[in-house]
């Protein structure tokens, strides 16, 4: 009969390649522990349904939606069941309106403080009293 089932040597064989990767059983558990923590990252209040570390507001907004259909209306009830959905809007969920909106705000303030500073410069100028002084001519 043979040594083994076709299972049992290609996890041996896997093994022997980690080894040689120079991979000790420390690290595999550490970076297999880091995987189910990033799993498990973000947890809904309201029924423990769990995403990955990198679910963004559009992803547990719908979860709300489907799941949860009463929360939707309110958007402080949205915080309690999934925190990370403080300040999203469903009507901009890639946040391209706030991200132009913001980008106007700062573009008037400076303006704004582009026109002060003009205005400071041309009255510390006239109250430094500036003189007439004669011009050099040829003789």
């Amino acid at each position: 009969m043979g040594k083994g089932s076709n299972v049992q040597k290609a996890q041996q064989a896997r093994e022997r390649n980690q080894k040689k990767m120079g991979k000790s059983d420390e690290e595999r558990k550490a970076a297999s522990d880091k995987a189910k923590k990033d799993a498990a990252a973000k947890m809904c209040l309201i029924c423990k349904q769990t995403f990955m570390v990198n679910a963004r507001p559009p992803l547990l907004y719908q979860h709300l939606v489907a799941k949860h259909p009463d929360m939707v209306d309110d958007p402080a009830k949205w915080v309690q069941a999934l925190p990370d959905l403080a300040g999203f809007d469903p009507n901009d969920p890639k946040g391209e309106k706030a991200a132009a909106k913001a980008k106007q705000d700062e573009a008037a303030a400076k303006k704004k403080q582009a026109k002060k500073k003009n205005d400071a410069g041309l009255d510390d100028l006239l109250s430094a009293g500036l003189t007439v002084t004669k011009k050099k001519g040829k003789k």
